[in-house]
């Protein structure tokens, strides 16, 4: 199949916020759009909304006043179901629930032509079981837009069980027609953005029920190090805790409560006390004309040690070798042994690596960064056994570099490295299953919330063992197979490696 001609009518149903949005975007297209909702008076209000949009958006010149003439006159609101009958493509976005969709569903394949497209824009609910009971579920499938419809870029594009390629083919082009990035997903719990993000918040959540560190500091670590725009908790109070705990819960439940996507107890407490986020004025943080946002611990200045010895290959950190020279420290390099930094105090310094301080005589972890140049915050961990000498020296030596250093609890894995070897697992994970190629992952995670690399991409910068190195200490250090490196990341890394190198056999044992 093709992209639905411009010509052909294009029908939403569901006059809310989401409808109002996926009806302008098809209009500015060149469809002509029926809004329907149950509610007559709703539809027409929300034909009357996309219209006045229009109209601003001429008004502001980000829009020819011709075409938006045109436009206008091609918008108008359906009174009942059968005045869709015209529509080549209709786009559900109603609330979420099996029933009523299901039903919608079954009412408009009386009415519409058999070449026509039933989409979804469900954000958790199964597109196979939703097309269940259809006549010709084949042409049936799931258009995800992200809210805002207009604005943001990405339309995940869902296979159902009984989808034919064809249908899911030509509701792709449609969208590449509309201007939007349209990426292809099987129909797994969370489809791609929802089930690959679960880490981003997840592993924020277990740092602070460690007691590793304040959500404030967290936030700042991933913003400031890490590279992400927004923290987890400012984010999910963006979002509205109980709007994400939802997503969570359901995920983890979809795929039979598996640990890598275990929920929260501290953001499950944050619901039922009331604090939702910024709409019921206090999520993990206060909000309102008041409120004193609590700001990220940020050790006192320390001297910087005059010079330092760089042990073995820094791998992603390598480039500290040149910062600490330009900041005027006196580098000696080795390549027998390590990787760390040695210092003169006789403490090593340690990229997180998934163990943690405790097990060491005199070490301070450090925690990874998107680019350690241009980041302008680092994270140290240590245990109680560290000395203060070479916590200071450490201190000292990323505030020489100009970086603000946050010290938190002797947590395996820090914040930015554990979060990032998760994303990249569940990643792999859902790649081998057949959710959706590696660069739709990626596409999907920098424009649905827009991470500064997607999780390939960091795997690719990392090294092809990184990851499961990290996890793999992880799991041994908290066991229940929320850290167990997935098969498929195994095979990314030492698998392809040890087999591709013929340094295995079928026996098990070593050639």
């Amino acid at each position: 199949m093709t992209a639905i001609e411009r010509s052909r009518t294009v029908a939403v149903v569901g006059a809310g916020t989401m409808g109002q949005g996926i009806a302008q975007v098809a209009l500015l297209a060149g469809h002509r759009v029926l809004i329907y909702d149950i509610d007559a008076a709703l539809a027409a209000d929300g034909a009357a909304m996309v219209q006045d949009r229009v109209e601003r958006m001429a008004a502001k010149g980000r829009l020819d006043r011709a075409e938006a003439e045109d436009a206008i006159g091609r918008i108008g609101a359906a009174g009942a179901l059968a005045d869709l009958a015209a529509a080549a493509l209709v786009i559900e976005a109603v609330v979420e629930n099996v029933t009523v969709k299901q039903t919608l569903f079954a009412a408009l394949e009386e009415v519409l032509s058999p070449d026509a497209l039933l989409a979804t824009n469900t954000s958790s609910l199964s597109v196979t079981e939703l097309a269940a009971g259809l006549a010709h579920p084949g042409r049936f499938v799931g258009l995800h837009f992200f809210n805002p419809a207009p604005l943001l870029p990405l339309v995940e594009v869902i296979s159902g069980f009984a989808t034919d390629p064809a249908a899911a083919d030509s509701a792709y082009r449609t969208v590449l027609g509309w201007g939007k990035t349209p990426v292809r997903c099987a129909d797994t719990p969370g489809f791609i953005v929802n089930r690959i993000a679960r880490p981003f918040y997840a592993e924020a959540f277990s740092v602070y029920e460690e007691q590793g560190a304040d959500p404030a500091t967290i936030d700042a670590v991933l913003r400031e190090s890490g590279g992400f725009k927004m923290g987890p908790f400012q984010l999910t109070d963006l979002i509205g805790q109980d709007v994400n705990e939802a997503v969570t819960r359901s995920v983890w439940e979809s795929f039979f409560r598996s640990p890598k996507f275990t929920p929260s107890l501290a953001q499950r407490r944050l619901v039922q006390a009331g604090r939702l986020g910024r709409k019921s004025g206090h999520g993990w943080f206060p909000y309102g004309p008041d409120a004193v946002l609590p700001q990220p611990h940020t050790a006192a200045p320390e001297e910087a040690p005059a010079e330092v010895t760089v042990v073995g290959d820094l791998g992603p950190a390598a480039e500290l070798a040149d910062l600490l020279e330009e900041a005027g420290i006196a580098v000696t390099a080795t390549e027998h042994g390590g990787p760390y930094i040695q210092l003169p105090g006789e403490g090593q310094l340690v990229l997180a690596d998934g163990k943690t301080s405790v097990e060491f005589a005199d070490v301070v972890y450090f925690d990874l960064a998107l680019d350690y140049r241009g980041a302008t915050r680092i994270a140290l961990s240590a245990s109680e056994d560290t000395s203060e000498r070479t916590l200071a020296e450490a201190v000292g030596l990323f505030q020489k570099l100009g970086k603000k250093v946050s010290v938190i609890g002797d947590v395996p894995g820090m914040i930015v490295a554990r979060t990032v070897a998760m994303l990249i697992d569940l990643t792999a994970d859902a790649v081998a299953r057949g959710a959706a190629t590696a660069e739709d992952i990626d596409t999907a995670m920098r424009l649905g919330v827009n991470y500064p690399l997607g999780p390939s991409e960091w795997h690719e910068r990392l090294g092809r063992d990184w990851a499961y190195d990290l996890l793999h200490h992880l799991d041994e250090r908290c066991p229940g197979g929320r850290y167990a490196p997935s098969l498929a990341l195994f095979r990314l890394g030492y698998g392809a490696e040890e087999y591709a190198a013929g340094e295995g056999d079928a026996t098990g044992e070593s050639a």
